[in-house]
């Protein structure tokens, strides 16, 4: 029995297929096998110089001069991209993200809680005014809503305090004495009309 000759494949024969117990090992594809699928060609290249120079494989005046931009734009690519990886790093809320639809469900729930107690509160409200005596509040449809000729129109307000400057400024030469001239309706131009 040799048992060297059954591990080690023969020359020219394929590999054997690994046993049923054992997986296969898989390569780590840094950032996903996805990886800029949905990027265009230009950030794909940018991305790609980034990462030379940070991985110390380029000088970033040689990953400007590749990409042709100045320096100055590169370090500001630089910049934009690691701020990304740092925003990016940031923990995320567990579970999963509220979504308008979600958000809108959850408010209109909550209104008609709120409308129900409301309504429970009226209620309260009316049975301890009946149970203690007293009248229900008069609401606007208690209220007469035609004009009734019996009621007397709103009393317009009077600013008497410009009358008493426009008085003052119309006679500053006369003393405290009121004449009876002074009291008569053609000096009071309200009275006239």
């Amino acid at each position: 029995m040799n048992t060297a000759s059954s591990t080690t494949p023969r020359e020219g024969t394929t590999p054997a297929a690994p046993r049923p117990g054992k997986r296969a090992r898989r390569r780590h594809t840094p950032g996903g096998v996805a990886l800029g699928k949905d990027a265009s060609h230009e950030a794909q290249r940018l991305a790609a110089a980034l990462l030379e120079v940070l991985g110390g494989l380029r000088t970033p005046a040689q990953a400007a001069e590749t990409l042709g931009v100045s320096q100055a734009r590169y370090f500001q690519v630089e910049t934009r991209a690691l701020q990304a990886l740092v925003r990016a790093c940031e923990a995320r809320p567990r579970g999963p993200g509220r979504s308008a639809e979600k958000e809108l469900a959850a408010l209109k729930t909550q209104h008609e809680r709120l409308k129900q107690e409301l309504s429970r509160h009226q209620t309260l409200l009316r049975l301890a005014q009946r149970t203690i005596g007293l009248p229900p509040p008069r609401t606007p449809a208690d209220k007469p809503s035609g004009k009734d000729k019996s009621k007397k129109r709103p009393r317009r307000p009077v600013v008497r305090a410009l009358r008493a400057a426009e008085a003052l400024q119309r006679h500053p030469q006369e003393g405290p004495q009121a004449t009876p001239a002074a009291d008569a309706p053609e000096d009071h131009p309200e009275a006239k009309g």
